[in-house]
């Protein structure tokens, strides 16, 4: 049974956060989408009024206001429109950007060749291969008038601060997006931060409450000594009571940045599994395979040692009870030192090749899930390797590979 429970909530804290955001940006994002649409409908009706107003003008007679239906094409003063025949020739202009005469109101014929071919080419673009009639009946731009009997056709394009608009969602979408990473990152360097203090702070506390205890005990083991107690028993109490002294001084070495010093791999390694050779079970094999060159690493040995043994539990664990082998591999790829970790036991699930790093990640009924957790530490923060899972088969069994950079 898996009890990861700590890492399932923070899983689902940013699921969440992750919903949260997409919801805010589709919401923003479909209500803005819905304003600049609303808003080009009321530029087609505008259009559809000046071209009313249009017609009407050129079809005035006594009763006509003339003033109004002035005052109506008049205050458009911002909406692309040009009138053309049925043959597609251009009669008039209104409020185009024009190459030659930008930002200046001028009658067609009162403009350059270039301008008019510039306004040529943007009616054919919105007409296509069809005639204006055709078009006028499926391109809501395009708006059909009689003058006198004599079919014209008004041409409008949106407005520049349609246009404008138009991009505002995506933009706005765009600074959504980007302010929730922000906000995303630095909740996790937050957090990040605050479990570093407490792992310094757990470490640093550890070391202190282990000193006076180990102090007495070294006291009890010569005292021992003195009352004639067997030579062998003293000495394997005393072994007990170094381990606790190498944890304390782990510990405390976790707490702060440790000092690196030029050890040699395969000497390092031989001499951090020695201890957990006697209390592996008979039923686990242990192998080296270590390179014909034993390569220079800068490394804290008693972290380094801390990282072998937790691996190497690991992989006991692994076998639950059952016969298997453990293989240490050293060598060299490039300008990097591998160390492989291989076992025979149940394997890891390709999903949790990276959960098992994580704080409270434990396939084991009882244990706090923080091994791999402490091991990744001390290689990833403190030595600048990496640790991963090379690979892995549900019952077959899995290959932890350390990376390390060579001693320069």
């Amino acid at each position: 049974m898996l009890n990861y429970t700590f890492y399932d909530r923070r899983r689902l804290g940013k699921a969440v956060f992750f919903l949260a955001s997409i919801t805010a940006i589709i919401v923003f994002l479909f209500v803005s989408n819905n304003l600049v649409k609303g808003l080009g409908r009321q530029e087609s009706q505008r259009m559809k009024i000046w071209a009313d107003a249009t017609k009407r003008l050129v079809q005035q007679d006594s009763n006509t206001d003339i003033e109004f239906l002035f005052s109506i094409i008049e205050q458009n003063d911002n909406i692309p429109v040009l009138i053309a025949d049925e043959q597609g020739n251009i009669l008039d202009q209104r409020n185009f950007d024009l190459p030659d005469s930008r930002h200046e109101k001028k009658m067609y014929t009162d403009l350059s060749d270039r301008d008019r071919d510039y306004l040529s080419s943007r009616l054919k673009r919105a007409i296509g291969a069809s005639s204006l009639r055709e078009a006028a009946s499926r391109n809501p731009h395009i708006i059909a008038i009689d003058v006198a009997g004599t079919p014209q056709y008004i041409y409008f394009e949106d407005s520049d601060l349609l246009h404008r608009l138009s991009w505002y969602p995506y933009i706005q979408m765009g600074v959504m997006i980007f302010l929730a990473v922000i906000v995303f990152i630095t909740i996790v360097y937050t957090k990040r931060a605050e479990q570093n203090r407490v792992w310094v702070g757990l470490s640093k506390e550890t070391a202190h409450q282990l000193g006076t205890p180990i102090s007495s005990l070294m006291a009890w083991t010569e005292l021992l000594g003195s009352y004639g107690v067997d030579k062998s028993v003293v000495e394997e109490i005393n072994k007990d009571v170094k381990r606790l002294s190498t944890i304390a001084e782990r510990f405390s070495k976790i707490g702060s940045v440790p000092e690196l010093e030029l050890e040699y791999l395969n000497e390092t390694i031989d001499k951090s599994l020695a201890y957990m050779r006697s209390r592996v079970s008979g039923k686990v094999e242990l192998r080296l395979n270590l390179s014909d060159d034993d390569h220079g690493a800068m490394l804290s040995r008693s972290l380094f040692e801390w990282v072998m043994e937790n691996l190497v539990k690991n992989a006991v664990d692994a076998m639950g009870g059952k016969p298997g082998t453990i293989t240490i591999t050293t060598g060299q790829e490039r300008d990097r030192l591998y160390i492989d970790v291989s076992d025979t036991g149940k394997g890891i699930h390709k999903k949790n090749f990276k959960n098992v790093f994580n704080p409270g990640f434990t396939t084991k009924k009882r244990g706090w899930g923080l091994g791999l957790t402490l091991v990744k530490r001390i290689i990833e923060e403190y030595h600048k390797g990496r640790i991963y899972v090379k690979s892995s088969e549900p019952g077959v069994g899995t290959i932890f590979r350390i990376e390390l950079p060579t001693a320069s």
